[in-house]
């Protein structure tokens, strides 16, 4: 009998970005189990190869492995046309991979190129992939995106402000994408993952000693719901794995701007509240 809480996602090909490690390659694994099609997309070429052909091996799935690096325009066009011909339209994009702030200092004692790095991880990198992975979704009659996102892209940070900027543009990428194609068939979403214990997380001196992490199977869980349609009322809005309810999403609409950046007025009189 089948799991009602894991769908089918036969016929769905999949592109996830960052796939060689951590939750990209938690996510992919938990996409081909459900049936999925899945190419990982990331910079180191042999690593990659590895976690695919270990993802084949652990579901029976089929897998596509494609080097490139999300930041530069040619690789990307160019590892998306290799995927369309391999596998056919992608109709799941995940924009995973991404850098982090090299060290916890303030904005103004951080080293410009390493800063930007990050910026460009978060902010480029899921333009450029959803920008050539987008128009065939549409010829298609539709895809998802899921935008990778943080709590720290809604809210400032003393020491991570690189991060913290690129993933507050990421949600309006999502914003922006869900605005422009839901008409169309093309919804968009911002999937927290909370803190997953992988290697990223490990390095970082906030995570120091910490105990409780947020499950990879609820970042899964999450993200299967979004492929298989189950929270399409929710496009161009943020989750976050480990506090959300995955009933209480499906069975909810938002209104208004729910769960979207916006300005806070400061009261009933603010002008552009």
């Amino acid at each position: 009998m089948a799991d009602a809480s894991r769908p089918d996602l036969t016929g769905t090909v999949a592109l996830v970005t960052g796939a060689s490690a951590g939750i990209g390659r938690y996510l992919s694994q938990g996409l081909a189990e459900r049936g999925a099609t899945v190419a990982g997309l990331a910079r180191s070429a042999d690593r990659l190869h590895g976690a695919m052909a270990e993802v084949a091996d652990a579901t029976g799935a089929r897998t596509l492995a494609v080097a490139a690096d999300v930041t530069d325009p040619d690789a990307v066009q160019a590892a998306v046309t290799q995927v369309v011909a391999e596998l056919g339209p992608v109709t799941l994009l995940v924009n995973n991979a991404g850098l982090i702030d090299a060290a916890e200092v303030p904005l103004w004692e951080a080293d410009p190129d390493q800063w930007w790095q990050v910026v460009e991880s978060q902010v480029r990198g899921p333009f450029l992939v959803s920008r050539a992975v987008v128009p065939g979704m549409l010829a298609a009659g539709g895809g998802r995106v899921i935008g990778l996102a943080s709590g720290l892209g809604t809210r400032g940070s003393d020491v991570y402000s690189a991060y913290s900027a690129g993933k507050t543009a990421q949600m309006r990428i999502t914003e922006a994408i869900d605005l422009a194609g839901a008409e169309h068939g093309v919804r968009a979403f911002d999937l927290a993952p909370g803190v997953i214990d992988t290697e990223m997380t490990r390095a970082m001196p906030m995570h120091a000693g910490r105990t409780e992490w947020t499950r990879p199977e609820d970042v899964v869980a999450l993200a299967l719901a979004i492929a298989a349609g189950e929270l399409d009322q929710w496009s161009g809005r943020f989750f976050r794995a480990g506090a959300d309810d995955l009933d209480v999403l499906r069975a909810t609409t938002p209104a208004d701007a729910a769960r979207q950046l916006r300005l806070r007025p400061y009261g009933a009189e603010d002008p552009i509240g």
